[in-house]
């Protein structure tokens, strides 16, 4: 696809690129993204430099090997690599005849004594730089010819990199004129039944905001049973999650003093670089490294989103402040990111229970919304070049049975262990391909093309129907399929709803009825539970249909998913059986889930007594209670064809043809 539809400001290299990445074209490598080479200083051949330290350390080694074998060699060290002696009291003597004696210059025997100290420090310093130099050369002498070549080729694109954030930021972000969104805010509802169920959830909205602000303000997210804070390693050590996470839904439901002191916070507080916080009241172990896929989705996402409804610079500069302290994780030979990335030292690293070392579809495959907005907002296409170098990756790739297994190797390019799962390690990658389609205002056809495909896959060989005639999607496992779903698999109810506008038109219906279906089957995995909240995932083998037969997937942590489709569904169909499943949601969410200091996961929803997980997750701010006042609201808030909730539910506006922002033209 032409890219003047998406980032018409950007200018695509030649040879590849963004441009060769919306055609489909070049590889996943760092060479097939069409990096150009940069003359100047920065640009020093790396195999320049090692030409250049090979001749150093020879030059090293031959004078120490003639320093330590020529007779009387200290006196040799003290007077060609040191001031000898007799310089030094030539030096003090001319002083002292200036003099300056009595300035900082002692006697004779104090400068000699000087004099051999300096000459052993220098000595030392020499031998450890010596050492070092022999090192680096030996290490780089075992590499492989390929091996050197992927480091020139990583020197490179870092210097290029470097030039184009310098020149991004070297007067601050381009400016933007911002115009006020399409439906920030919405009317009240007319029904005074609906009017009241809305408020509820405001009243929820802000008893977990307040507990947190209470007990645990600045921290990642809450315990709500002991009344402190909790903090992931997810985060590394970047605090707020809570904060970032709650912007966008404080402000759609009008929450103003709350947005404010929230602003306020990221303003004063919010910092990703790995230092100690004087503010925090806790001692903490300081931790530098992050999950890439949170990161982006609950702080860059939050901080895009909250742009975008106020048009507050805070935001944009934090969320591309942030976006490229994550671009060292895109430093593979691939092009597929790491999972984990140390923010101090740029050193990624994959889940060590990933399939040998794989990078996770879902992980990877859920950057794209967010980096093609940090290109738009920046003014740097790098962010916008790194996730169309996935999709080139993946366009490369023979796909079994036209499924996308979970994993990839970053090093080889190739899939790991074949394993599908529209659920947990593969659910938001699907839905990303839809949303890259509509975000970039139905321009971006290579999107369009894989997920339509993706979705054919997906019916032909995962989803099945129970013998009660529920509608489930399993998954495949090598060719086998395991006959369970989980609670994150539920969104795609929703999913296939919203793509059925897209779909070919002896389709589209057909669509409409699958997002039903899957909806119906995730209500009756809440149905069928002691508290009517739904578990972590449930089967359909040994008798049982939508029940959780383990222990182990009993649990009920504040997900979304289930009343993200019924949101979806209530916006495209109007059927009130959505609201009235979201309401009964909500009964269960306060009967079961409530407590004094905000609100807490479950660890088995078919007990009849609560025995809590003491986490209010951060998400249950940004996308369950969002949604569910989103059910209860007209559709003139945050209307469909204006707006994109990423994965975490944040908003993000449609980028449209020529670039043109989002303006208001109604009230």
């Amino acid at each position: 696809m032409p890219m003047g539809g998406l980032l018409p400001m950007f200018n695509s290299p030649p040879g590849g690129g963004l441009g060769s990445g919306l055609g489909g074209g070049g590889g996943g490598s760092i060479g097939g993204l069409g990096i150009r080479k940069v003359a100047g200083p920065g640009a020093f051949r790396l195999t320049e430099k090692f030409v250049l330290l090979l001749v150093f350390s020879a030059f090293i080694t031959l004078c120490f090997g003639a320093i330590f074998f020529l007779p009387d060699s200290s006196k040799l060290l003290s007077g060609v690599f040191f001031h000898s002696n007799s310089a030094l009291q030539t030096a003090s003597d001319h002083k002292q005849g200036l003099g300056l004696g009595g300035i900082g210059v002692g006697g004779k025997g104090e400068t000699e004594g000087e004099g051999e100290r300096a000459a052993a420090d220098n000595l030392a310093k020499i031998r450890e730089d010596h050492e070092r130099a022999l090192r680096e050369a030996k290490e780089t002498l075992q590499k492989l010819p390929e091996e050197i070549q992927k480091d020139i080729l990583q020197e490179k694109e870092q210097v290029l990199q470097n030039e184009l954030l310098n020149k991004g930021n070297a007067g601050g972000l381009p400016h933007l004129d911002f115009r006020p969104p399409i439906g920030a805010i919405g009317r009240e509802p007319t029904d005074p039944e609906i009017r009241l169920k809305r408020a509820k959830i405001k009243e929820m909205m802000k008893h977990a905001w307040d507990n947190y602000k209470h007990y645990a303000w600045g921290l990642n997210e809450l315990k709500p049973i002991s009344k402190k804070g909790h903090s992931s390693s997810l985060f590394g050590n970047i605090q707020g999650a809570t904060i970032v996470d709650a912007l966008d839904t404080l402000y759609i439901m009008e929450m103003k003093e709350e947005f404010k002191e929230a602003k306020e916070w990221i303003e004063k507080y919010l910092d990703f670089n790995v230092v100690s916080r004087p503010y925090l009241y806790h001692k903490r172990r300081l931790n530098a490294e992050i999950s890439v896929f949170e990161v982006n989705i609950r702080f860059v996402g939050g901080l895009l989103s909250a742009y975008y409804l106020t048009g507050e610079e805070i935001f944009r500069r934090k969320a591309v402040e942030l976006g490229e302290k994550l671009l060292p994780a895109f430093h593979t030979p691939s092009g597929i990111p790491w999972a984990l990335l140390n923010l101090k030292s740029g050193i990624g690293r994959n889940w060590p229970w990933a399939s040998g070392g794989s990078s996770i579809l879902a992980e990877f495959g859920t950057l794209h919304l967010e980096f093609v907005h940090l290109s738009h907002l920046s003014g740097n296409p790098v962010f916008a070049e790194k996730v169309f170098g996935i999709r080139n990756v993946l366009n490369s790739l023979d796909k079994p049975q036209g499924l996308y297994p979970n994993y990839l190797n970053p090093s080889s390019g190739q899939w790991g262990q074949h394993h599908v799962s529209v659920g947990g390690l593969g659910d938001s990658f699907y839905e990303y391909l839809l949303k890259a389609w509509l975000m970039s205002d139905k321009t971006d056809l290579e999107a369009k093309k894989m997920y339509f495909a993706a979705v054919q896959a997906i019916e032909t060989h995962l989803i099945r129907k129970s013998s009660g005639g529920l509608t489930y999607i399993a998954e495949w496992k090598g060719g086998l399929l395991e006959h369970k779903m989980g609670h994150l698999t539920c969104f795609a109810g929703g999913m296939f709803a919203l793509g059925a506008a897209c779909a070919s038109p002896e389709l589209t219906q057909h669509h409409i009825e699958l997002g039903a279906e899957i909806a119906r089957t995730c209500y009756e995995s809440y149905n069928r539970t002691a508290m009517k909240l739904g578990p972590e995932a449930f089967r359909f083998d040994g008798g049982v249909e939508a029940i959780a037969t383990r222990q182990s997937e009993k649990y009920y942590i504040l997900r979304p998913e289930v009343v993200e489709t019924y949101m979806y569904m209530w916006r495209l169909t109007h059927d009130p059986k959505y609201r009235k499943w979201a309401w009964e949601a909500v009964e269960a969410l306060e009967k079961h889930c409530r407590v004094d200091g905000g609100y807490s996961g479950l660890r088995d929803v078919y007990l009849k007594q609560e025995t809590y997980d003491d986490v209010q997750q951060s998400f249950f701010l940004a996308e369950t209670l969002k949604y569910l006042y989103l059910l209860f609201s007209d559709d003139d808030l945050l209307p469909l064809e204006h707006w994109i909730f990423n994965t975490e539910a944040h908003l993000l506006p449609v980028l449209r043809k020529g670039g043109q922002e989002l303006e208001e033209n109604h009230k």
